[in-house]
């Protein structure tokens, strides 16, 4: 029996499989508000059979979103469109999660593709960035402004009101992003932290905020419902964030409440060569794991139902989280399921006259 394709349970949320859709950015809102396009892209990801479907790094203030066309929820406004997909993604069998972000210093910048690298300036339309010290992620982006502990306290309430209304809107699985370079990940590092209050220097002060943060929304949202942490393992650099420092915060957030570790890396450092390959971060999620004691997500280049299967058989992860991947073939669980020979997975009724590739098409089960 496939473990990839067994029902996961966290609390009291039951998962249809171990497959999730990693949070992708889109770049497609208007005032951060959702619309058809996100509609159709996470939906046809549970269309496809995914367990949980993530919605992009939503923002939770519109001055922490990456590029100014970013999912956002820092207002009300902004909760009946996403109650429109999670609607449709429950429809699905799937449960519908979020990611909630702040951007930090690598906010106000162009969409990918249109081939423009660092900040928009606010002349253009974009906006001053924040974050724990005035060092740029690299000369294209520009230098933050400092968030004092007033503001610090704003971004914490922030969160905790994008929480709120993430309850509202249907989603069940809430996800605080601190991986990837962005603000709660650039308190952590020493290389974009370089405060000497209680919000740096130490590594008790640098993961201050994160935990802050944590606790605030594991405060609000249900008891019942899972929190997932994302967190960069390591900078990939000398002297920044490292695995170690991974393990000894996963035990933290474990003991705030927190259900899972969506283990990533990277994201701080503009020179950090990465050695990517094939389930390259896995080794993170399972060290994380087996030390920190607490459920892992593992996340990058993993393309094949088997080495997912391995990866969860062999004890280094509890959830698979598949981006690319899912971009390339919205319906990579249902494969799985064929791969696999788990005969879990079923096909929509509107997709199963299509899907035997030995019934012969008549005109009485395929109409066109």
């Amino acid at each position: 029996m496939s473990l990839l394709l067994e029902p996961y349970t966290l609390r009291q949320l039951t998962l249809l499989n171990r497959i999730a859709v990693s949070p992708m950015c889109q770049y497609s809102s208007v005032d951060g508000l959702a619309n058809d396009w996100h509609l159709v892209h996470l939906g046809s990801r549970a269309v496809g059979g995914a367990g949980l479907i993530f919605t992009e790094a939503t923002a939770v203030t519109a001055d922490g979103r990456i590029t100014a066309q970013d999912l956002g929820l820092w207002n009300d406004q902004q909760i009946e469109p996403l109650q429109r997909i999670t609607r449709f993604i429950t429809a699905q069998g799937a449960v519908a999660g979020i990611q909630l972000a702040h951007a930090g210093r690598k906010a106000s910048t162009h969409r990918p593709w249109l081939g423009k690298h660092g900040s928009v300036k606010p002349e253009e339309g974009g906006w001053t960035p924040v974050g724990p010290s005035p060092i740029a992620f690299d000369p294209q982006h520009t230098s933050p402004a400092q968030l004092d502990e007033q503001q610090i306290a704003e971004v914490i309430q922030a969160f905790v009101m994008a929480a709120k209304r993430a309850l509202i809107a249907g989603f069940k699985v809430v996800e605080v992003h601190a991986a990837h370079g962005y603000l709660l990940h650039q308190f952590l590092s020493p290389l974009s932290n370089q405060r000497r209050d209680q919000y740096g220097g130490s590594f008790e002060n640098r993961v201050r905020l994160v935990l802050q943060v944590t606790e605030a929304v594991r405060a609000v949202w249900p008891e019942e419902l899972p929190l997932f942490v994302r967190v960069s393992a390591t900078d990939w650099v000398e002297d920044g964030w490292n695995p170690d420092e991974t393990v000894e915060l996963a035990r933290r957030l474990k003991a705030l409440g927190v259900d899972l570790i969506d283990v990533s890396s990277g994201g701080t450092a503009a020179n950090a060569e990465i050695p990517t390959g094939p389930g390259y971060q896995t080794r993170f999620a399972e060290r994380v794991r087996k030390e920190s004691d607490i459920a892992t997500g593992t996340v990058g280049l993993i393309t094949e139902p088997a080495q997912a299967e391995h990866i969860l058989r062999t004890g280094q992860a509890d959830m698979i989280l598949l981006a690319r991947e899912l971009l390339r073939d919205p319906y990579w669980p249902l494969h799985a399921d064929d791969d696999l020979g788990g005969h879990k997975a079923t096909w929509p009724a509107q997709y199963q006259r299509a899907t035997h590739r030995d019934q012969p098409i008549h005109e009485s089960n395929l109409r066109e």
